[in-house]
């Protein structure tokens, strides 16, 4: 008995999906677009292969305005996706760096198609990557893409290198101060002010954490309307563009632009940044060392005065008390303490009462009369992050909270007795809680 003959009509029908891009975003608001023609004639190749079984599918695997460089495309995901779930047979492109320009990329695409049995048709190149020649023919034609790709980004990087050494502003997010007009920086009045005040009160007081608080109170943002913060004043501090430059690569160029900062401001701040900010809080402790200046108390009830005694190069610094000052050695039992040891003694207390359940409790509840009243969450945070905030705080400022926070000490044989002020505790919580919910 003969086997039936297979009709022609019962060919295997070949499932195709066509898949277009284009780099720009130039045009593609128009009613015709070079999407639209890539699958015009992605779609007159199909029809002539209907003999063969091919049959066109309605989805469309589109990605306008995306590079080719990367397979980070929503298209592309989309068509690999369907051919995972075995929805393709045939993949038709109109170029292949349609498809990919990088040929590492282009192997990957190719594995899943072998993988899956799905063959890669080229509508402008003829080949077939099912046989060895075809994938020799796509290789070759890849790496010319490839190569193309590659001398296209050494031009731009080339030009961009050309007008930077011009002084050309490159385009970006413009720096404080700055707006762009005509592709040029031109200096912005209002902000520029600002950045002249940040680099000047830098190099009056050398302290980043102080200058943030300042511009944080008064309500001074970036362009993206976030309150600044240290990492800003620093990228700020250190950007030449303010004395007139233009950077690439690390190397300073004279800018078309106008200057902010005058050169001797800029090295003054410079000079200060130079220093490491410990040693630069350490320097400025040395210049004003009476950390608990009027709050340290003997046991007979005299006040003990900030003095210090140098020995070669090196300085020692104490406090003592006035009983031995007026009358002479032997008048008081504590005669005098190291200033250093002492003031790490009461740092060190006062770390420990920021984290202290009764002691946030008892300034809630003192801070809450407060108008506008502040909240015991509130409370506890303020507290709980002024603890690893207090090694960042300039010397100034830390002697500030220091006669905000303590009544007085009073010193004995035995050791010493700090007394808070609950209204100081209050009034810093209310301060820290009003700047940390303006940069929320």
């Amino acid at each position: 008995m003969n086997a039936p003959v297979k009709p022609d009509n019962l060919l295997r029908k070949l499932r195709c999906a066509i898949y277009t891009r284009k780099s720009s975003e130039e045009g593609l608001d128009r009613d015709f677009n070079s999407l639209h023609a890539q699958r015009e004639a992605c779609e007159a190749y199909i029809t002539s292969q209907r003999s063969e079984g091919w049959a066109l599918l309605r989805d469309q695997y589109d990605d306008g305005g995306v590079s080719g460089g990367t397979l980070e495309r929503p298209g592309l995901k989309q068509l690999m996706a369907d051919i995972e779930d075995g929805l393709v047979d045939v993949v038709v492109v109109y170029k292949i760096d349609r498809l990919s320009r990088s040929l590492m990329d282009f192997s990957k695409l190719v594995e899943v198609f072998d993988r899956h049995g799905v063959t890669f048709i080229s509508v402008t190149q003829s080949f077939n990557t099912t046989t060895s020649m075809g994938r020799l023919t796509l290789n070759i034609l890849l790496s010319f893409a490839q190569f193309e790709r590659e001398v296209t980004a050494e031009r731009i990087r080339d030009k961009v290198r050309a007008s930077r050494m011009k002084g050309m502003w490159m385009g970006g997010c413009p720096p404080m101060g700055y707006e762009v007009k005509d592709r040029k920086l031109v200096v912005s009045a209002a902000d520029a002010a600002t950045v002249r005040m940040v680099f000047s009160e830098f190099a009056k007081v050398g302290s980043a954490t102080t200058i943030v608080q300042s511009l944080r109170k008064i309500g001074v943002t970036t362009r993206k309307g976030a309150l600044l913060n240290k990492c800003h004043l620093y990228r700020m501090l250190n950007n030449r563009v303010y004395i007139g430059e233009a950077v690439h690569k690390g190397t300073s160029y004279p800018g078309e632009h106008l200057a902010i900062i005058d050169q001797p401001l800029w090295d003054k701040v410079h000079a200060i940044l130079t220093v490491s900010p410990r040693k630069r809080a350490s320097n400025t402790r040395a210049e004003t060392p009476a950390l608990l200046k009027g709050l340290l108390f003997g046991p007979d009830g005299a006040a003990f005065s900030p003095t210090h005694t140098c020995k070669g190069t090196r300085r020692y610094r104490y406090y003592v008390s006035q009983t031995i000052l007026n009358h002479g050695a032997g008048t008081c039992p504590v005669a005098r303490v190291p200033a250093a040891e002492i003031e790490g003694a009461v740092v060190d207390q006062l770390r420990a009462v920021f984290r202290q359940p009764e002691i946030i409790i008892g300034t809630w509840k003192a801070a809450k009369m407060d108008d506008p009243p502040i909240v015991e969450g509130d409370a506890r945070a303020a507290l709980i992050q002024l603890d690893p905030l207090w090694d960042e705080l300039f010397p100034a400022e830390q002697a500030r909270i220091v006669q905000l926070l303590i009544e007085r000490i009073d010193l004995g044989v035995a050791g010493m007795n700090v007394l808070l002020r609950v209204d100081g505790l209050a009034g810093l919580v209310h301060e820290m809680a009003t700047v940390s919910g303006g940069a929320s």
